[in-house]
């Protein structure tokens, strides 16, 4: 038997059997993150590196997998498997060993990035500029090219029951965008005050705020926003997460719907943000409310979970009396939407790409939520968990008080990267941490469960973690 290899001087001498890959996972890992092996470095053979460690090839190839599961990897190509990308760094005030880790990042609303479909895009994008025409490259129609708002007409009716003709929707860059457009036109109206769900996305009633809105907190329940107290608050508009409420995961319930658009008929706005809609494991679909009242609803989604936040692309679909007004906002932003990746899109919503590849995506997330599940009834049996039917994250509470915040930052000084439920929280509740699991591995989210267990157990004794 071979007692190791030059490559990375790797010596598997010592390591339990069932610890293999593992081990050989986590070498490869920190050779990527210290730079022993670069972007665009190619790894031995499989066969090859498990004859030199004296391994079954199957462990090798397991730790190949792996790591392409976290988008370390590439593999399957001419090459073979090749380094794509580095690790994220650690946090600053990660000890030095654990910088050269890469974080365990279970952020919400992080997608499996991973799974990017590159060769789908790479195949759309070549086609699409062999049709570009020259009036495809001027300045872009405000609204958005018409190729592509006729095939998110058609994807959010089939998919979303959202009623929307091609000029009446916006294309903006992501729903951020689609928050800043509507905040100016409202506030433009002498209509500031919003009322935003409690607890809620804090990244968006901060988006809100900072284009003049006045967020006004409106709490959330089993059944999603509470519709009485919104009429409570005077607001003339609110924002919401119908599909799958973030952070807790809810489902706007029947009654709360009719509620809802029986309050939005005197007079007042719905912006429904369409989080997560994508994605759901253990229930039926649930039909965007705009379906229901077109005129009394601001219906935005985008490809930030479906595909990938850095394209910066969604869609907007408003009122009949709010459209000229959004329409110039939009266009004053930045004079409209790039042409080509919007063709793109337009091209993988046509050829059905984007469902292929939402089909594969699901079942990989499913098995990551699985995952996390058995990990936190492992290491926090006492946490009650929260949204798991859908989405990709999920939110737990504690049994007993815990500072949500100093475990977060507990937590994130060990790598392991969460998010304290008071951060998205505006009037006191009981504390919780919001964790994603999309984006990391079966292998690692377990591991990083367990990390979140050893900071619990050392900021509150009373927790009982294992």
């Amino acid at each position: 038997m071979a007692a190791g290899s030059d490559f990375l001087q790797l010596d598997a001498t010592g390591v339990p059997r069932g610890g293999l890959a593992g081990w050989l996972t986590d070498a490869l890992r920190a050779a990527v993150a210290d730079g022993s092996l670069g972007v665009g470095a190619t790894l031995p053979a499989s066969r090859t590196l498990a004859a030199d460690l004296g391994l079954s090839r199957g462990v090798v190839v397991e730790a190949y997998r792996r790591l392409a599961d976290e988008g370390l990897f590439v593999t399957g190509g001419a090459r073979g498997t090749v380094v794509a990308t580095a690790p994220r760094p650690a946090p600053a005030d990660a000890g030095t060993e654990r910088r050269a880790q890469a974080p365990l990042d279970l952020s919400p609303g992080l997608p499996d990035l991973s799974a990017f479909p590159r060769a789908a895009w790479l195949r759309a994008e070549r086609e699409v500029l062999d049709g570009t025409t020259a009036a495809d490259l001027g300045y872009p129609d405000p609204r958005g090219h018409p190729l592509l708002r006729r095939e998110i007409s058609a994807w959010l009716r089939r998919t979303r029951g959202v009623v929307a003709a091609p000029d009446e929707i916006v294309v903006v860059a992501g729903v951020a965008q689609a928050l800043a457009v509507l905040s100016r036109v409202l506030v433009r109206a002498d209509t500031p005050a919003v009322g935003v769900e409690d607890p809620g996305s804090k990244g968006a009633r901060e988006q809100m705020a900072h284009w003049g809105m006045a967020p006004v907190a409106v709490p959330v329940d089993d059944s999603g926003l509470d519709v009485e107290a919104l009429r409570r608050a005077g607001v003339p508009t609110v924002l919401l997460t119908p599909a799958h409420q973030f952070p807790t995961g809810v489902v706007l319930a029947p009654a709360r719907r009719r509620a809802l658009l029986d309050w939005a008929a005197d007079g007042g706005l719905v912006v429904e943000d369409d989080y997560d809609a994508e994605f759901r494991y253990d229930r039926p679909p649930v039909p965007a409310l705009q379906c229901l009242a077109p005129e009394l609803v601001a219906h935005a989604g985008s490809v930030s979970k479906t595909l990938a936040p850095g394209l910066r692309l969604g869609w907007l679909v408003v009122p009949a009396r709010l459209r000229d007004e959004v329409v110039h906002e939009r266009w004053m932003a930045d004079l409209g939407a790039p042409a080509l990746p919007q063709l793109v899109f337009a091209h993988l919503l046509a050829s059905g790409a984007l469902e292929r590849h939402l089909r594969r995506v699901r079942v990989r997330v499913r098995a990551r939520r699985d995952a996390m599940l058995d990990a936190l009834r492992e290491h926090l049996p006492e946490v009650t968990v929260h949204g798991i039917a859908a989405g990709l994250h999920l939110m737990v509470t504690f049994a007993n008080q815990v500072d949500d915040r100093a475990l977060a930052d507990a937590a994130a000084a060990d790598g392991v990267l969460v998010q304290p439920l008071s951060d998205h929280r505006i009037a006191p509740g009981p504390p919780g941490l919001v964790i994603g699991y999309a984006a990391q591995s079966p292998d690692r989210i377990r591991r990083a469960v367990a990390l979140l267990a050893r900071s619990a157990r050392a900021l509150a004794p009373g927790v009982n973690v294992r």
